[in-house]
């Protein structure tokens, strides 16, 4: 009896032995995330600027600014992100609004890892402007400011609204960086009155 019970104790101690040296932690998964086909329409409202959104998002007018009925705001509910527009008339100040976007897009630069410029050049629409691409673990990873140099100044930030993760979000983020450019890219004027 008193061999068998060593044997048990053994084979136990053997197993035990086993999977001690086996044992790897799994590594950190992300969801898989579908995203729909890219497909645009025009921007439908009274403002003094028209572009391209995406099919797959919604115009709300700016809520925390109802003063400004050019502000607004575009939801793409299935990836939590908004892309936040504001529209000022230049009256002399078009400096003043470029060094106010730039100060706004690099307050990112403690958390981002780098930022880079781009410049956006559209004559045949008379519009031009900055992209500023964000990188690393900032809440906006890609900021923009459009201007006709004259009547027209448009800003832009995309924001998404969860926990800035580079490595979990970077599919996001480059499916979203598509539709501001698209947006950037069919920007055109309105007649002002």
């Amino acid at each position: 009896m008193r061999r068998f019970q060593l044997l048990i104790i053994l084979i136990a101690l053997s197993l035990l032995e086993a999977c001690h040296d086996s044992y790897a932690p799994k590594p950190r998964g992300y969801f898989r995330i579908e995203f729909p086909a890219k497909e645009y329409r025009q921007l439908d409202r009274p403002t003094p600027y028209s572009f391209q959104i995406p099919v797959y998002s919604s115009i709300e007018n700016d809520l925390l600014n109802p003063n400004q009925p050019n502000w607004l705001t575009i939801e793409i509910p299935a990836n939590h992100a908004q892309i936040h527009l504001s529209y000022k008339k230049i009256n002399n100040n078009l400096e003043t609004y470029i060094e106010e976007s730039r100060t706004l897009a690099y307050k990112h630069s403690q958390k981002a890892s780098s930022i880079e410029e781009q410049l956006f050049i559209n004559p045949s629409q008379r519009v031009f402007g900055t992209i500023y691409t964000i990188k690393g673990n900032a809440a906006s990873p890609m900021q923009f400011y459009l201007t006709d140099s004259i009547h027209h100044f448009l800003r832009g930030s995309l924001y998404i609204k969860e926990i800035p993760n580079t490595d979990s979000l970077k599919p996001v983020i480059k499916f979203l960086n598509q539709d501001v450019l698209q947006l950037i890219k069919t920007t055109e004027w309105k007649t002002i009155n």
